[in-house]
């Protein structure tokens, strides 16, 4: 798996598929997540449609750099937001959403690509929706895949799924591959399949099992703030792609973004949660195809 320096202090871990020669398209993943939950077979079958496909883990996941120097607990992180000592909770962010969205831009820079369709799953779309507002000018596209615009009425998660995003999962590889089956109370209500996240909790625990970042993500996401003003300058040709299914992030959020963006096309997908479930591939692959045409 190739790692290329961004910057002076970040490292990023990436993979592609296709030609080259291929418009290229920058695949953003979400929170607490490596660049695998983009499954290999999806990213293949988006590259057989004449795409240059490059995925890649987030600072502070995968194989990427950690911030093992800055240290944030999520539950004290939590308690300080609820509290709502918002300088407190600044002060434990080592780094911002834009940090994030800059990783991105600058890994497309170190591969010699100018300009990329970016598509971005939850966190993964707040970065990608970073992207276009900040450099738009990188940004062929633009694909918001269910995520939300940073405003607090918009995108908010069922009680019981925001639970099950933020408990701890054991440390032993047996019982954080049984964990993961917590998961289908966001997954499609027809196509959740604990197999396959139990599959994809070994192979990322295999790969690098690292919990310490999704503190540090987690405040980089509560923290961005609202991205509505910038969404609605946006003249970026944009996708919005959401499962009606999702209870992590409230198709709320989906519609709100489509809302802002001017000329923003909407994709509510029946039997689809917070996830991408195989079954529903050839959908989701003949929008991206399209709307990166």
């Amino acid at each position: 798996m190739p790692i290329v320096d961004v910057s002076p202090t970040v490292s990023i871990a990436y993979d592609h598929f296709g030609d080259r020669e291929d418009p290229p398209v920058l695949l953003v993943m979400g929170f607490g997540a490596q660049m695998i939950a983009w499954d290999e077979g999806f990213c293949r079958e988006l590259a057989a449609r004449g795409r240059y496909v490059i995925r890649y883990d987030n600072r502070d996941s995968g194989l990427s750099t950690k911030f093992d120097e800055h240290p944030v607990d999520v539950g004290r992180f939590v308690a300080t937001v609820r509290a709502g000592d918002i300088n407190a909770a600044l002060a434990m962010a080592p780094y911002t959403l834009r940090d994030m969205a800059d990783d991105g831009l600058a890994l497309l820079t170190a591969l010699g690509v100018e300009r990329a369709h970016v598509v971005g799953a939850s966190m993964g779309g707040m970065i990608a929706q970073t992207m276009a507002i900040t450099h738009p000018e990188r940004v062929l596209t633009l694909t918001s895949m269910m995520s939300t615009t940073g405003e607090r009425e918009y995108g908010r998660p069922a009680p019981e799924a925001q639970a099950v995003l933020f408990e701890p999962r054991p440390a032993d590889r047996e019982g954080y591959i049984a964990a993961a089956e917590r998961e289908l109370v966001w997954a499609s209500r027809r196509y959740g399949d604990a197999a396959a996240l139990r599959e994809l909790a070994a192979a990322s625990y295999d790969r690098a099992n690292y919990r310490a970042g999704v503190g540090r993500q987690l405040a980089a996401m509560t923290l961005g703030g609202s991205r509505a003003d910038g969404l609605r300058a946006l003249r970026v040709p944009t996708l919005v792609i959401h499962g009606l299914d999702d209870t992590l992030i409230d198709p709320d959020g989906g519609r709100r973004t489509a809302e802002l963006v001017p000329g923003a096309e909407l994709l509510l997908v029946p039997d689809m949660g917070h996830d991408r479930p195989r079954e529903l591939w050839p959908e989701i692959i003949d929008a991206l195809a399209d709307h990166t045409a």
